[in-house]
């Protein structure tokens, strides 16, 4: 079952390995987590990495365009044919310039 379904897990987005004051970790939008598997997806790999301290991404990068496109390329769903004119100007999840990440598939 897990080979035809996709699982993502991720938080709102990443925490600071430090705090500036009051309670808990800031936030951090400069490095964050997010896992996949099943649904064609490799398996036990780490893509990307983060500084030494958790804070910034320094390693393979990926946007959140990247990560939108390669959802729904793993979905069936050519991402770049979900395109709305508005106001003007083409909008679509991945933006225009979101990328599959070939890389973590299987």
């Amino acid at each position: 079952m897990l080979e035809d379904t996709l699982v993502i897990w991720g938080g709102e987005f990443g925490r600071a390995p430090v705090s500036e004051g009051g309670d808990g970790r800031d936030h951090n939008p400069f490095g964050y987590t997010i896992w996949m598997a099943g649904g064609g997806i490799k398996g036990s790999m780490a893509y990307g990495a983060t500084d030494e301290f958790g804070f910034k991404a320094v390693e393979n990068r990926v946007s959140v365009h990247e990560l939108h496109a390669t959802i729904l390329h793993q979905l069936g769903i050519d991402h770049e044919m979900i395109t709305n004119r508005y106001n003007g100007r083409d909008f679509r999840l991945t933006d225009l310039h979101g990328k599959v990440v070939q890389a973590v598939l299987a």
